[in-house]
């Protein structure tokens, strides 16, 4: 019976000990990868090596003021990030349209319009990315998701 508690206390102490290293090293790339991005904005996707792993990185900005709802801004957020992700690994093709038109109006005068239709197909499949942090920046929030690179 003593041995059985050894052995237990070992094995939960080799786990705990894990998980707290996994924590801190997560703790010090969100401090670090804040600080970066802090001193020099940036979005979009970005590959992030440490000692040991390498991460792609997708940082994107949402305005605060166009989402009522916390959870939908963070859905948005999420969707966002995959797709930029997605993106990378598997390329995109753009087409756009640029469409004038002009009226003539009764006094002589004419007005013109142009509208430009960007669309963006792209095709693939993408694991889901990880919300790493996010944090506010003026009327704006930060986030930035990962995904670790085999």
């Amino acid at each position: 019976m003593k041995t059985c508690k050894l052995i237990f206390f070992f094995l939960f102490s080799s786990l705990t000990i894990f998980s707290q290293s996994y924590n801190s090293e997560k703790i010090e790339m969100t401090n670090f990868l804040t600080r970066m991005y802090e001193s020099k904005p940036f979005e979009g996707v970005k590959l992030f090596t440490d000692y040991e792993n390498s991460y792609l990185l997708s940082v994107l900005t949402l305005d605060k003021s166009k989402y009522t709802n916390e959870s939908v801004m963070f859905r948005v957020a999420s969707v966002k990030a995959t797709a930029q992700v997605s993106r990378f690994f598997n390329g995109s093709q753009i087409t756009s349209d640029l469409v004038i038109s002009s009226k003539e109006n009764g006094d002589g005068t004419s007005e013109t319009e142009m509208i430009e239709r960007i669309n963006e197909k792209s095709f693939g499949w993408t694991e889901a990315v990880e919300l790493l942090t996010n944090f506010t920046q003026e009327d704006k929030e930060v986030f930035i998701y990962y995904v670790k690179v085999e």
